[in-house]
């Protein structure tokens, strides 16, 4: 009977009391994160409950099992078990609660500094710093392991005796890895670019979305993601719209007939400008930049709090100002001209009968066509 009762004992008793501490500690993390409203590290605490049960658990089975008195013929096996278990749950723990602090110093951060720019900033360097040091207490972890078995003890000496050569041959094997690492940390806190900025990489523009130490992922207009390595944005060049402030200056170009109101173009920007909220009213234009055999290049400028509401404004003012065109000023539409040739003043050209009569009778029509084609001229003279 004490063969059954005692082993029922010790584990049914370890597994409550871990029960019914971690529900203490629960509750008082919660009350605690009631009253401490300011502050969210007693909430972010609480997401570290279940590697906190685990370490209490395992320690009292590994301090207690001795006493349970079961399968003692794989007690060396099960204790070793036990302590692999609380190494692990407890470098888990550790990297809950380092998260927890992090994340709240920047919660605390982001609500004191209203500047978009320094929070994304702090933002990607907190997340960096919470995978460095979840990589070295997990790397600790790990060779904490290792050394709880007696092989390992032995061969550290080995190990120390051969670390030169195989950090030399690690370094050359891992050289794209540690470049990406220390790429990585560069642009953390080098502030070349951040959480939330809006880039233009091989072309292709959007949101930079996740920066670890190896890749970064950038998420395009169309919802697609772009990961790549962090070296790439310490080794070439890319466009970041984001940095130095968030207003942009867009540009719409029209290709039009030498006609074209210009004049009236301006006004009618300044009515479309009005009534698009995406316009922020600092500055519009509209110029003739270009002029070739057929067409003219008119350009417009608008400006526009950030690089979404610039895209807004440039395709509000396309649409409405070409349908106002071909509503109010259909002529000044590029036109392909099909008629024939005016011939100069004083040229002759002999007609099918030998006489330049047919010639200047074309020439004729062809001129009162084109005055047909003319726009209505308004005023005096």
């Amino acid at each position: 009977m004490e063969n059954v009762l005692r082993p029922l004992i010790v584990i049914g008793g370890s597994v409550v009391l871990t029960l019914l501490i971690g529900w203490v500690t629960d509750l008082l993390l919660r009350k605690a994160d009631e009253r401490y409203e300011h502050t969210s590290l007693w909430g972010l605490l609480r997401h570290g409950r279940v590697p906190y049960q685990l370490v209490l658990c395992a320690a009292m089975l590994r301090g207690s099992y001795d006493q349970a008195r079961l399968l003692q013929e794989h007690r060396d096996g099960i204790g070793q078990v036990l302590t692999l278990v609380l190494i692990g749950s407890t470098a888990w723990l550790m990297v809950r609660i380092a998260a927890a602090i992090v994340e709240s110093s920047y919660s605390r951060y982001a609500r004191v500094h209203r500047d978009p720019a320094r929070v994304r900033r702090v933002r990607t360097q907190v997340t960096l710093i919470t995978r460095v040091v979840a990589a070295i207490v997990g790397v600790v972890a790990v060779a904490a392991m290792l050394l709880t078995f007696p092989a390992m003890r032995a061969a550290g000496a080995s190990l120390l005796a051969s670390a030169g050569v195989l950090g030399i041959v690690a370094g050359v094997a891992a050289q794209s890895t540690l470049a990406n690492l220390f790429a990585g940390l560069q642009i953390a806190f080098g502030d070349m670019v951040r959480i939330g900025d809006t880039v233009v990489v091989d072309g292709e523009w959007g949101t930079v979305e996740e920066i670890t130490l190896t890749f970064l992922a950038v998420r395009t207009w169309d919802e697609r993601r772009i990961t790549m390595p962090v070296s790439y944005f310490t080794s070439k060049p890319f466009e970041n719209w984001s940095r130095g402030g968030t207003q942009m200056t867009g540009i719409v170009y029209w290709h039009l007939d030498h006609s074209a109101p210009v004049e009236l173009m301006r006004e009618k920007l300044r009515d479309i400008l009005r009534e698009c909220a995406a316009w922020d009213g600092r500055d519009y234009g509209v110029a003739v930049t270009d002029a070739t055999p057929n067409t003219l290049q008119v350009r417009a400028l608008v400006t526009a709090k950030d690089a979404d509401d610039i895209w807004t404004v440039r395709v509000t003012v396309r649409e409405q100002m070409i349908r106002w065109l071909g509503e109010q000023h259909p002529y000044a539409l590029p036109r392909v001209n099909t008629a024939d040739a005016i011939l100069p003043p004083g040229s002759s050209a002999a007609s099918p009968n030998g006489s330049g009569d047919g010639a200047r009778d074309g020439a004729e029509g062809v001129a009162a066509s084109r005055r047909a084609h003319e726009p209505p001229r308004t005023g005096r003279g």
